[in-house]
């Protein structure tokens, strides 16, 4: 429950793959949907980036599909990579487009004007 109410209260959670999933889809509604939350799986020589929501296949031309994690996940890599100028310039790119409306997923145009829809941080998995 603090989770939900008070998320800044946390730095980091450790879990096993079963409940880092399902606290993952939890916070990723704390920021917008699964199409704002980007996925980090660092290991010691290892590192993969992507969208906690997959390439979600299923939704294809259905105007739900929401590329921006698979963008924020570059971002993600880009930091990690020492690259944070470009980082910082493709999250800009993001948020300023969500900003803008015009092309949003329908899940967004729905909401708009509502505060606290769109994108005020990462929800990222490590595993």
């Amino acid at each position: 429950m603090k989770l939900v109410q008070k998320p800044e209260q946390f730095d980091v959670l450790v879990a096993p793959n079963l409940y880092g999933d399902i606290i993952s889809d939890l916070c990723a509604g704390l920021v917008g949907g699964l199409g704002f939350a980007p996925s980090a799986n660092i290991g010691d020589s290892t590192r993969i980036y992507e969208a906690v929501h997959g390439s979600a296949p299923d939704i294809a031309g259905q105007d739900k599909a929401n590329p921006s994690a698979i963008l924020m996940a570059f971002a993600m890599m880009l930091n990690d990579l020492g690259e944070t100028d470009k980082a910082a310039k493709l999250n800009a790119a993001i948020l300023a487009q969500v900003e803008e409306g015009k092309v949003v997923t329908r899940r967004h145009r729905r909401h708009r004007g509502n505060e606290g829809v769109y994108p005020g941080g990462y929800c990222t998995t490590v595993t």
